[in-house]
């Protein structure tokens, strides 16, 4: 039995497009796509649980604590993110003028 290998841009891929036709069966676009509809399906299953996503494709209610908790990590690495890019903007201004 050979086990294939698929990237993990083709793993998101297909699971976005699974989850985004919903008017398709997995078992269809498994065929399309040349793939084992239980591997396809175990794909979309283990991304829904990731993403808290129930199987009719809605977000679960958070806690006001959880969406808390998750919002003040998003801020502190989107003010990472900003400092980084202030410090690397000023390493480019400095090296145009």
């Amino acid at each position: 039995m050979r086990k294939n290998h698929y990237t993990n841009e083709f793993k998101d891929s297909t699971i976005k497009f699974c989850i985004d036709n919903s008017d398709k069966s997995i078992s269809s676009i498994a065929k399309d796509l040349g793939l084992n509809k239980g591997t396809l399906s175990l794909w979309v299953k283990e991304y829904k649980e990731k993403h808290n996503i129930n199987p009719s494709n809605e977000l679960k209610k958070e806690t006001l604590e959880e969406e808390n908790k998750r919002l003040r990590k998003e801020l502190a690495l989107v003010k990472q993110e900003r400092e980084i890019l202030k410090k690397a903007a000023a390493y480019f201004a400095k090296e145009t003028l």
